[in-house]
């Protein structure tokens, strides 16, 4: 009877050891089963991670890059801009400073072109002050401009083609263009042969004897405003 017993309970732990084993693959196969039903998914997540990474660095991120390469162009632009105002370009004064003081004289229709006078003469060698006093006494703009200026858009009472009127007076679309063409004589013609002051311009430029000074009284004028 303890035989028996002896094997009963032998063969009832061989089947709990057995279930118990079975029990462990079944563990382990769903464990492994789990691990790569994870391995699965965090792969798809990887592909789809990396379509979206390139399609970030294609599109995306490259017009975060321009953008960012504009707006920091534009800041450089501002910085140089302003350090452009600061810098003193004539008698002491700014660009700004010595287009405001051109624009203190310029009335009428000359008016506001005070920044063209003073960039265009800096830019091509000539006095700024001497260019708008010219003007001032050709035009009579310092009161009522003269029908030349008005109708032909003649800053410096000059002659040649294309003719406005009468006189042999030379014309210009516009009166901006009027005063390049005016100042581009005065560059070329006068200050590029030495020509710079009143006085050795009054011969070659006009035929009264008293033109300097009086373009020199309209020189003061202008500096003192």
């Amino acid at each position: 009877m303890s035989n028996l017993k002896r094997i009963i309970e032998t063969s009832t732990m061989l089947v709990l050891a057995l279930a118990m084993v079975v029990i462990n693959i079944n563990s382990y196969n769903k464990i492994e089963q789990k691990k790569e039903n994870i391995k699965i998914e965090a792969e798809n997540r990887y592909q789809l991670a990396k379509a979206d990474a390139t399609q970030i660095t294609l599109t995306t991120f490259n017009k975060f890059l321009e953008k960012k390469v504009q707006v920091e162009e534009e800041r450089k632009e501002r910085e140089y801009q302003e350090y452009l105002k600061s810098l003193i370009v004539y008698d002491g004064l700014t660009m700004d400073e010595l287009a405001e003081k051109l624009d203190r004289s310029l009335k009428n229709e000359l008016h506001g072109y005070g920044r063209l006078y003073a960039e265009y003469s800096l830019a091509n060698g000539v006095d700024p002050y001497i260019a708008v006093a010219i003007s001032l006494h050709e035009t009579g703009c310092n009161g009522n401009c003269s029908s030349l200026m008005r109708t032909c858009n003649n800053v410096g009472g000059q002659k040649g083609s294309p003719v406005c009127g009468s006189g042999g007076y030379k014309g210009f679309d516009t009166l901006e263009d009027g005063i390049k063409g005016f100042i581009d004589n005065l560059s070329r013609n006068y200050f590029g042969m030495g020509l710079n002051t009143p006085e050795l311009m009054n011969s070659k430029y006009a035929g009264s004897t008293t033109w300097a000074s009086k373009v020199n009284y309209y020189v003061d004028t202008i500096k003192a405003r």
